[in-house]
């Protein structure tokens, strides 16, 4: 049999698809139904308005409690409220995946609280952020597309406001500009869309690739003078702007907000329908569910069930020299495979980043869909680390009544 390497371990190629295609699979929908209904403990049922679940985090990060919130250790899948202050260790970083379909990225030592919070896909929605010290990176969702002038972050200095946008508010109190030889205030990095600064009466809009700079009161000397608290763009970017953790799968959740907050919003806005009527992304993500459930269950029968016999499946990797090497599979070879890899995979952990769904053009949504989904994955295989996103994309036709994929294929990126 032809064998394959990958990091230097010889496999078949049925066995090396199974790897890269099936951490591409595995079940976000799972994983964040879990994360969705988890109630941490130090929260009362019902207590609180949850505003989104940690998604990824490095460190630790704690919850300062709040009402009937209680303080707390959190973890990957624990939600997060309305009210609680969020903190992240010196060296700690974590990623908030909000209900409205954004990120909040929080960098080491930073300190925030979301005061408000509605996602109803309506034109009253709101999400109101307090950032009381460090950075903060967001990728707005929902509420930044459909009602940005209610999506705001607070600082001490000033008040930033969004067009929907990926931006990197940072707030430097006294310690920090001691420690960092900058200026205390706030900053404002914007990496898409815009923001606009304000500090009373002062306004100044942020385009991409420019940072704003509004001073703290206290050290802007004579009081008097408010001219030096007027928000002003800088020259340059801050060395004390670096990348985090995370930020690779961040820019790639940011290329796809956009599409997200539209599915999400078309989702939130449709009327009831009845079982005659197809919504492409509702379609798709119950075909995912189905189709995660199944492996999680080794459900080889099921998963088979999903495929047309006469199913294209292409896989794309890359092998330690960097080399994308590409493997065609037939429908029984792509289950085998797959259910064996799952028992040699160690602390994996998948987040899908993206889901699209939409009819093929010319065609009826009830008969033929197109799925793209981008996945961050990683974990140990054997011994051995990885860590990669992998872009998918499957079709699925209507056969007898049962969606089924006639096309498969991933990419490793």
């Amino acid at each position: 049999m032809k064998t394959n390497s990958i990091n230097g371990c010889q496999v078949s190629p049925g066995a090396m698809a199974a790897r890269f295609w099936l951490w591409a699979l595995l079940c976000a929908c799972l994983l964040c139904a879990g994360a969705a209904n988890a109630q941490p403990s130090g929260v009362a049922k019902d207590a609180a308005t949850a505003f989104g679940t940690v998604w990824r985090i490095q460190g630790s990060l704690s919850g300062s409690g709040v009402g009937a919130i209680k303080a707390r250790s959190l973890h990957e899948g624990d939600a997060v409220y309305v009210g609680e202050k969020l903190r992240t260790s010196a060296d700690g970083e974590a990623v908030v995946k909000t209900g409205d379909a954004g990120l909040v990225a929080v960098r080491p030592g930073a300190e925030f609280v979301v005061e408000r919070y509605v996602a109803e896909g309506k034109t009253s929605d709101q999400f109101s952020t307090r950032l009381l010290s460090g950075s903060l990176r967001m990728i707005t969702g929902l509420i930044g597309k459909i009602s940005p002038a209610r999506q705001r972050v607070i600082t001490p200095t000033a008040t930033i406001g969004i067009r929907g946008t990926d931006h990197e508010p940072f707030v430097i109190t006294a310690d920090l500009a001691a420690r960092l030889a900058s200026k205390e205030g706030a900053y404002d990095k914007v990496n898409r869309g815009g923001t606009r600064m304000e500090v009373g009466d002062f306004k100044l809009d942020i385009d991409p690739g420019k940072v704003g700079f509004a001073r703290a009161p206290g050290a802007a000397g004579d009081r008097a003078l408010l001219t030096l608290l007027m928000p002003v763009l800088l020259e340059k970017i801050p060395d004390f702007y670096v990348p985090g953790r995370f930020d690779a799968e961040l820019d790639a959740f940011s290329t796809s907000s956009d599409e997200q907050a539209a599915q999400l919003l078309a989702k939130k806005q449709e009327p009831s329908t009845g079982s005659g009527t197809c919504v492409p992304v509702r379609t798709a993500s119950a075909w995912l569910d189905q189709l995660d459930t199944s492996i999680a269950r080794a459900d080889a029968k099921a998963i088979l069930a999903m495929f047309a016999p006469d199913v294209k499946v292409r896989a794309t990797v890359r092998g330690a020299d960097g080399r994308p090497s590409t493997l065609d599979l037939k429908r029984e070879e792509l289950v085998t495979s797959t259910l064996a890899a799952v028992k040699e995979l160690k602390e994996y952990k998948q987040r899908r980043l993206s889901v699209q769904a939409s009819a093929v053009e010319g065609a009826d949504p009830c008969a033929l869909i197109q799925v793209k989904s981008v996945v961050a994955e990683s974990g140990l295989q054997g011994d051995k680390p990885f860590r990669f996103d992998s872009f998918e994309e499957y079709r699925l036709a209507q056969r007898n009544g049962q969606w089924l994929a006639i096309q498969a294929e991933t990419v490793q990126r």
